[in-house]
């Protein structure tokens, strides 16, 4: 979804960051700035992830959630929970933005704070082939969003242009995880078509059911189509 850093118009933002040889995480307890909305900070968990350039300088630090809600069944507990178990709009989690950057569609985003929050992808003639997967986060700008469990989707629309600053939300396109990537550490790995990809375990709540579900998030990389 993101490759932050955009240096120079020369770079073309073609991933987005500025080229680097490698990147890398780390995580400690820091805790979230406090411009996070109070009702959101409650449901933080105190592991932040940091996201590295290739020299150790910090892009973004990542804060995801103690627990995720989901809509699911033992059955589906059990078989592998996907994004679609879990509530569209639902808070996933905090980003601050250290670096202008940009978003899966190659929309600018100036450095922030942001709420991150699931997104399905409308199915339509506009949107169809232009990702390989039909989930995302939409980043909305901290300042303007209360910290809700969930909003209605079209205010996640409009919020989340606040933090792109067009008439398209700022998306991050998320992958599945399969049940064998679960309950490991967190984890950045670059895949096909130059996306570096944070891997985390969360754990789910479904009605009392416990469970865990992959978020695998993309920090670097753009639609082909974009």
């Amino acid at each position: 979804m993101t490759r932050f850093l955009r240096a120079a118009a020369a770079l073309i933002l073609c991933a987005g960051l500025a080229p680097a040889a490698d990147y890398s995480i780390k995580t400690d307890k820091t805790a979230p700035p406090s411009g996070v909305p109070e009702a959101a900070r409650k449901l933080l968990a105190e592991q932040c992830i940091h996201f590295l350039d290739d020299k150790g300088k910090t892009l973004a630090d990542l804060w995801f959630r103690k627990e995720i809600p989901a809509r699911a069944t033992e059955a589906q507990i059990k078989n592998g929970l996907t994004y679609q178990e879990v509530p569209q709009t639902t808070m996933l989690g905090v980003v601050k933005l250290h670096e202008a950057s940009s978003d899966y569609k190659k929309q600018a985003i100036k450095p922030g704070l942001f709420i991150m929050r699931l997104a399905y992808q409308p199915m339509d003639g506009d949107h169809m082939g232009t990702a390989p997967n039909g989930e995302f986060v939409i980043l909305v700008p901290a300042a303007i969003d209360k910290g809700e469990e969930t909003l209605k989707a079209e205010m996640l629309h409009k919020l989340g242009t606040r933090a792109s600053g067009t008439g398209h939300p700022a998306v991050w396109l998320l992958f599945p995880v399969p049940n064998k990537d679960l309950n490991k550490e967190p984890a950045l790995s670059k895949r096909e078509g130059n996306h570096w990809v944070l891997t985390v375990t969360q754990p789910v709540n479904a009605g009392g059911k416990k469970g865990a579900i992959g978020i695998a998030l993309t920090l670097i990389g753009v639609s082909p189509s974009a």
